[in-house]
């Protein structure tokens, strides 16, 4: 059944910082992440926010490997799929409304096979940091209902479209029972008629691993899904262990 979300402070009466801020991660290197990383979760922790940057909890070397999904692409989840499927790593894809209606049996594939189907909003507004909270709340709440409805699929994971945030939208984005997801490493991938090509990707990818990362990915970029099975394995060689954003154990 559908459901409503209740959106507290529509006015945001308590004042909380309503500036755009443009999310960037910075470059890690040598297995650290970057100090804009590391200062993006302290930002988040300060404000006491449910958003994740990377997991700055452990030295373990753990990976959380995600992907956007904004519109379907040629085939290419099927193959991420059975690359995920064949090496036994966990994913979480952010899927927009377009992208869910256009490509339900990848939707119901994601789900049989136990990867996490997040939120990516439902018209992907260019920055959410201009809209209203009763604006954010209902892009939250189409997709969110679209699932529940449609495949029985509770979402409980958004990502930003574009990345473009602020404290008082990540706030909204709590308030509903959600938990903001961005990243510590990426690539320009995005534009499947402009890739980077297969090596390099392999070694950007690679080269920016650090524990605790977590890795976004485009599930419209040929070069990703050409050298997935890769970079899963070089991680593996170098100790990395990839995990479900389920497994991350300080969510609030």
């Amino acid at each position: 059944m559908p459901v409503n979300f209740a959106v507290a402070d529509p006015q945001n009466t308590r004042g909380l910082l309503t500036n755009k801020l443009e999310f960037s991660f910075g470059v890690a290197k040598n297995g650290k992440p970057h100090n804009t990383t590391v200062n993006n979760q302290k930002r988040f922790d300060g404000w006491n926010t449910n958003a994740l940057a990377w997991d700055n909890k452990t030295e373990e070397k753990v990976l959380y490997l995600t992907f956007d999904c904004g519109y379907k692409y040629q085939d290419l989840m099927t193959k991420i799929l059975d690359t995920l499927q064949e090496k036994q790593v966990p994913a979480a894809f952010f899927c927009t409304m377009q992208y869910i209606k256009k490509a339900p049996d990848e939707v119901a594939r994601i789900i049989n096979e136990n990867h996490i189907v997040g939120n990516h909003s439902t018209t992907h507004p260019s920055n959410c940091a201009a809209i209203t909270r009763e604006e954010l709340a209902k892009e939250i709440l189409g997709v969110h209902n679209y699932m529940r409805v449609n495949f029985g699929y509770e979402c409980k994971y958004f990502r930003f479209p574009t990345g473009r945030y602020s404290q008082n939208a990540l706030e909204l984005v709590d308030s509903v029972g959600y938990r903001s997801v961005f990243w510590s490493i990426a690539h320009a991938d995005w534009d499947p008629a402009n890739q980077p090509g297969e090596e390099v990707t392999f070694n950007t990818v690679t080269s920016r691993l650090h524990p605790g990362a977590v890795i976004l990915l485009h599930s419209t970029s040929p070069d990703n899904v050409a050298v997935l099975g890769r970079i899963i394995d070089y991680a593996r060689e170098e100790g990395y262990e990839f995990r479900s954003l389920d497994e991350y154990q300080y969510w609030k």
